[in-house]
């Protein structure tokens, strides 16, 4: 990849000349053409033919201006030939030629005419190089998409690179066509002579190469071109032939030039500043500036060179803000270097800061503080400004402005105008600045904070109480929010195994934060109250509370829901003594039936033991899932509002399987059980 380089010819007359330049390489010779073009360069050089004038059949491509730039072909880090590139630009010729019939008649074109119109053009253009003693010539091809052949217009170009030739040469450069349809273009140009400095930059050295004749002697001097002022010498030497002098890049800043010429009497002298655009040169000119302020009320900018920046006064509060800038005293001015400085002040103030900047950003600042006035002051700086018939008006530096005095805004300033105008008054304000525009005031704010201490620690008290409190009731109501979702299940104790199962998701359930009721433990309940009674407490309860009751369906409850579907009255004492399903029947059909069910119940059957079509359309106006499959969706549904994130209830769900597992698989190890989907289950009610 080309790497920045500076060539610089130094004729040591009173006209150097001064080329930017790329250093290159490698040895072969590339072509590489505009954005949509496609372009090639042939192999090896080929015969200068121009040969004659031929007519174009049509649009064709031709050169139709030359541009070239001198860069530098290394081979190695240090050995490096001048080298001619060339720009050829590109446009497109001629037109297609309508035939007469068509004009005349008005017939349609053919489409194998339209065809050669509608294609890409191709051009050979032969570029002839000549710099006494060499000649070339090379051939690229360049092909244009159709899209971009409009005749007239400009196609884009070509570059080759480079024809090399020697310092001093005159070069001669000719373009053109093969078939030629137009005179070749030519160019003419004088490459610069004797003695050459090359400056390149080689990570973080900087190389000064020197190229003369090994007999000849020279001197070579750096140094700062400080305006105004003498040029301050940094480094001289006397030397002898071709020569490389280092430098590091933290020594490079704009003003660093280099003066060459013979050791001869009366030799002219020849200088040159390579880096005055160099950011590097910039960055390292700033990293050397120094601000310094001087007693009692004077500073000074340091820097080796000229700095493009301006100085103004500005006031630094204590709490660490932008230190806000005072058009008077100071105006704004470019800075001179190296020269002290008065400031227009009555009395020094820590406060006061000076700060130099560019148009971009700030770049240096220092403050009084840091020398003798002390630390910074809690002070309120006060300005004055004084119109026609003695028109006078206050305001107080803030960091959203200049408040007035006696203004509405909710500041500190507006708060205390009165006060702080009979400061003024009474002499407690130290004056700064005085003149006939106005003068500036720094008012101390001691006596104001410690009035007001007592009231901010009270205020500060009250609201961490506050919200503390607030805390602990949000505490409180998420963990009352957690816990106060209820759930009745509800199933039918098919046999022993089924009680274990429904045993042990009662239990799972039980581990998360929900309060479960479930007939299993509430024998002796159910046998005081009977199944119809114990039902009705406890589902008026679960209801009240926002809870949800839960229909858990296997082939049992499936047979005893079709009984009670087919013949309301079928009566629950049929059933077991503690069978709280069959009693709940005559109660939760209503619900289902008149469409208050949503909201209020949800179904569950395990995977294992009912098909999903088992369970009765009734019953499916209400979300029915399958367990443990769908474990994550029912704990949210129980859970309500209080459901955790989807990871946590992820994790919930594996839980609640696993504590499952054991209860599934003896259920339906079980000899005789006979659980099963399909047939087989219904055929048993």
């Amino acid at each position: 990849m080309p790497v920045p380089w500076f060539f610089l010819s130094l004729a040591l007359g009173r006209n150097p000349v001064v080329l930017s330049l790329e250093r290159v390489v490698g040895p072969q010779d590339t072509a590489r053409c505009s954005p949509g073009l496609s372009c090639h360069l042939w192999d090896g050089d080929v015969l200068c033919l121009p040969g004659s004038l031929v007519s174009a059949p049509g649009p064709v491509l031709v050169p139709t201006g030359l541009q070239t730039e001198l860069v530098l072909r290394c081979y190695k880090d240090t050995d490096c030939d001048l080298c001619v590139r060339v720009d050829v630009h590109l446009a497109v010729h001629g037109y297609w030629e309508e035939p007469e019939d068509e004009e005349k008649f008005g017939i349609a074109e053919d489409p194998a005419i339209e065809e050669p119109r509608n294609a890409s053009l191709q051009a050979h253009v032969v570029l002839s190089f000549q710099a006494y003693p060499t000649a070339r010539c090379v051939l690229l091809e360049v092909q244009v998409p159709a899209a971009l052949v409009q005749p007239g217009q400009s196609v884009g170009s070509v570059v080759f690179e480079c024809f090399e030739a020697a310092l001093g040469a005159e070069v001669r450069i000719w373009s053109y066509t093969q078939p030629r349809y137009q005179k070749e273009l030519n160019l003419t140009q004088q490459l610069p002579a004797l003695p050459v400095l090359n400056v390149s930059a080689h990570g973080n050295d900087v190389h000064l190469v020197v190229d003369i004749p090994e007999d000849q002697r020279f001197g070579l001097s750096l140094y700062w071109n400080q305006v105004p002022g003498p040029a301050k010498p940094w480094w001289h030497r006397n030397l002898t032939g071709p020569q490389t002098i280092t430098l590091n890049h933290t020594d490079l800043v704009p003003c660093l030039c280099i003066q060459v010429w013979r050791l001869e009497p009366d030799s002219v002298r020849t200088s040159i500043c390579p880096f005055r655009e160099d950011p590097r040169a910039h960055r390292n000119l700033w990293r050397a500036a120094r601000l310094q302020l001087l007693p009692p009320r004077a500073w000074r900018l340091d820097a080796p060179c000229s700095l493009p920046a301006e100085a103004t006064l500005c006031w630094q509060a204590p709490d660490g803000g932008p230190c806000q800038p005072l058009v008077p005293p100071l105006p704004r001015e470019n800075v001179t270097v190296n020269k002290a400085l008065e400031f227009p002040l009555l009395k020094g103030h820590p406060n006061i800061c000076v700060q130099v900047s560019t148009w971009e950003k700030q770049e240096l600042q220092e403050c009084l503080w840091a020398d003798s006035l002390g630390p910074l002051k809690d002070d309120m700086l006060l300005v004055e400004t004084r119109g026609p018939q003695d028109n006078r008006s206050l305001c107080a530096l803030e960091p959203s402005g200049c408040t007035p005095l006696f203004s509405r805004a909710s500041t500190r300033a507006a708060r205390l105008g009165g006060p702080l105008l009979q400061d003024v008054q009474s002499g407690q304000c130290l004056q700064l600045w005085d003149d006939d525009l106005g003068a500036l005031w720094a008012c101390p704010m001691e006596k104001y904070i410690h009035r007001r201490w007592a009231l901010v620690w009270m205020a500060c008290l009250l609201l961490a109480a506050v919200l503390f409190l607030l805390l602990l009731l949000k505490k409180n109501h998420v963990k009352a929010a957690a816990r106060s979702r209820a759930a009745l299940l509800l199933y039918s104790a098919d046999d022993a195994g089924f009680e274990r199962l429904v045993g042990a998701l009662a239990s799972a359930l039980f581990q998360l934060p929900l309060r479960v009721a479930v007939d299993l433990w509430s024998r002796r309940e159910l046998s005081a109250q009977g199944p119809l009674a114990w039902f009705h407490a406890q589902r008026r309860q679960t209801l009240q509370e926002g809870g949800v009751v839960v229909l858990l369906f296997s082939p049992g409850a499936v047979a005893l829901c079709r009984e009670w579907l087919q013949d309301a009255t079928s009566a629950p004492g049929a059933h077991g003594p503690h069978d709280a399903f069959a009693a709940s029947l005559s109660c939760l059909l209503p619900d289902f039936l008149q469409g208050r069910a949503p909201g209020r119940y949800v179904g569950a059957y395990f995977d294992r033991l009912l098909s999903p079509d088992a369970v009765p359309a009734l019953f499916r106006s209400v979300p029915v899932f399958s367990l443990p499959s769908q474990l994550p969706e029912f704990l949210g549904t129980l859970q309500g509002p209080a459901a955790p994130h989807p990871w946590r209830l992820a994790e919930r769900a594996e839980q609640v399987s696993r504590a499952l597992q054991p209860a599934l698989d003896s259920c339906f190890r079980a000899p005789g059980t006979g659980r099963g989907m399909g047939p087989e289950a219904e055929d048993r009610t």
